[in-house]
């Protein structure tokens, strides 16, 4: 059998799919790395074996429990997966029929959202955003009253990826009454921790439709751990329980977690957020101030969205450089767009370097 034979054994679905374009998959040749919005550096911790003989707890309640600590919620309204993305893809295949069922996203914004569902067989509903990139709650509303649509999830970053703009709270209140008694409405935090006031953690108990995802990949600087986080009425987080993997954490990986979310741990977080989010001020001052900058996008996460005069001639030198940025030139009225992450204080200032350079 050739390999061309084999490929016609997968499903239709599965043929058709595009997968998403990790910042690993990109790839890309260089030394600099700010294209995965990740910390710039790690923190150490200590791991036992003793356990590793043992399937780990599908949920493991050392970590709801402290995650909820954290969180300002009871362990019950948490559940645990490999990373927030994990969250995505069971929501989908808990609450959408295949071929049947829609979910409604505001591109531009996370692109995992679109290929879950298309993964899934689920339907998507793109409503642009407001001219301020913040969702149209009343198209959604409309959207949703529609019963052709049959919308089951609505997917709301915030902070959005890649905008950095946060959804406005009488945004989300008018969406979730629209959504009430007929379907979930998400909001991402994954990268709340750099905006805590934002954070609608504190709607959960008169919204039993609002999920929250969170992820330790970001302020907390354990990518390469894939834990992330589902905060929801007990009810919603029993019907993923379904779905879920047997093991979806290892005993190492929730170790660290622990660890993490110690009190030590989240003094740790905080300092790394206060570090950050001080140096992409300082950033994003001097990149306004080149000629070449003709747009700063939202600036709540770690990462900073920029339009530049012909963007794709800076993203390719950048990259001819060795110095891996994110490129959103192809995404809904993000032309000559360019994400950063917010790196080390000599990552940042090689990026000033050369951008001042091309500014020339």
């Amino acid at each position: 059998m050739s390999s061309d034979d084999i490929s016609l054994l997968a499903t239709k679905r599965v043929r058709g799919l595009t997968p998403y374009l990790s910042a690993r998959r990109i790839g890309g040749q260089g030394h600099t790395f700010l294209n995965a919005n990740e910390a710039p550096s790690a923190s150490a911790f200590l791991m036992s074996s003793q356990k590793l003989n043992r399937y780990p707890d599908c949920q493991p309640a050392e970590v709801l429990e402290a995650y909820a600590a954290y969180a300002g919620v009871s362990p019950e309204n948490v559940l645990v997966s490999r990373g927030s993305d994990e969250v995505i893809g069971l929501l989908i295949r808990t609450f959408c029929e295949p071929d049947e069922d829609s979910i409604i996203i505001c591109p531009p914004t996370y692109g995992m959202y679109r290929v879950s569902a298309d993964t899934n067989g689920a339907r998507v509903l793109e409503i642009p955003p407001r001219e301020d990139f913040s969702p149209d709650a009343a198209a959604i509303a409309k959207a949703l009253a529609a019963p052709e649509n049959r919308v089951k999830l609505v997917f709301l970053c915030s902070p959005n990826n890649p905008t950095g703009d946060t959804v406005k709270r009488e945004d989300l209140l008018e969406i979730l009454e629209a959504a009430r008694g007929r379907a979930i409405v998400v909001a991402d935090e994954a990268y709340i921790e750099f905006c805590p006031e934002d954070t609608f953690a504190d709607l959960l108990p008169a919204n039993p439709h609002l999920v929250i995802t969170r992820t330790l990949s970001k302020a907390f600087g354990l990518a390469g751990i894939r834990c992330g986080f589902a905060l929801g009425n007990p009810e919603v987080l029993k019907l993923l329980l379904k779905v879920i993997d047997p093991y979806p954490i290892c005993d190492p990986v929730a170790q660290i977690a622990v660890q993490a979310l110690s009190k030590n741990g989240i003094e740790i977080m905080k300092a790394r957020v206060r570090e950050l989010n001080a140096r992409k001020e300082s950033f994003i001052k001097e990149v306004s101030q080149l000629s070449r900058t003709e747009e700063v996008f939202g600036t709540k996460p770690n990462y900073v969205l920029f339009r530049f005069r012909d963007g794709e001639e800076v993203f390719r030198e950048f990259a001819r450089r060795g110095v891996i940025l994110r490129d959103f030139n192809d995404k809904p009225r993000l032309r000559d767009c360019i994400r950063i992450t917010i790196g080390s204080e000599q990552e940042m200032q090689e990026v000033l370097r050369i951008l001042k350079e091309l500014d020339k």
